[in-house]
């Protein structure tokens, strides 16, 4: 895991035809200190409560929330700066290892798992077919979420699987 560490810290400078270093402006150095556990609970807690009230509209409520939990780490809103609504409020901030700003790429590839709620409540309004659809749905989704549970509580940098797939991780921020 360090290597990953230092891979974002040297992430920041690029080589030079001559051999030297060159600051890239686009990276950031990207600390190495996991976010404390009961801010990235809460942040959760905000973001799922969100999510839940726009999955209570009729039919696309559902969809709309999947959307949110997909990208909601890669939306250039000014409220928001790229991080969800929780971890805005919670001053956490998702970076990722190689120093780049985050992107709607990245942020599919880090929170897949979580949309799947989203796609579950669509899927209940679809008779028959939809209620059967969601059983194997959610139970993919309780097992996933279950294993990212175990990694971000057991992981030395506090990443989730999502984080390992995206190559991101969470961090404090000021504001």
């Amino acid at each position: 895991m360090a290597e990953q560490s230092d891979f974002a810290a040297s992430a920041n400078e690029a080589s030079r035809p001559d051999g030297s270093q060159a600051q890239q402006r686009d990276a950031i150095a990207v600390p190495r200190a996991k976010a404390d556990l009961g801010k990235r609970f809460v942040a959760g807690i905000i973001d799922a409560v969100a999510a839940v009230l726009v999955a209570m509209i009729p039919v696309v409520g559902g969809l709309i929330a999947a959307a949110y939990w997909l990208l909601r780490d890669g939306l250039e809103f000014d409220f928001m700066d790229r991080r969800s609504l929780g971890k805005k409020v919670m001053k956490l901030r998702p970076v990722r290892l190689d120093g780049k700003p985050m992107d709607l790429e990245t942020s599919m590839r880090r929170n897949w798992v979580f949309a799947l709620g989203g796609v579950i409540s669509a899927l209940l309004f679809i008779p028959v077919l939809g209620w059967i659809l969601a059983i194997p749905v959610g139970l993919a989704s309780l097992a996933l979420g279950l294993t990212e549970l175990y990694k971000v509580l057991t992981d030395a940098e506090g990443r989730r699987l999502g984080d390992s797939w995206a190559r991101t991780k969470v961090i404090e921020v000021d504001s």
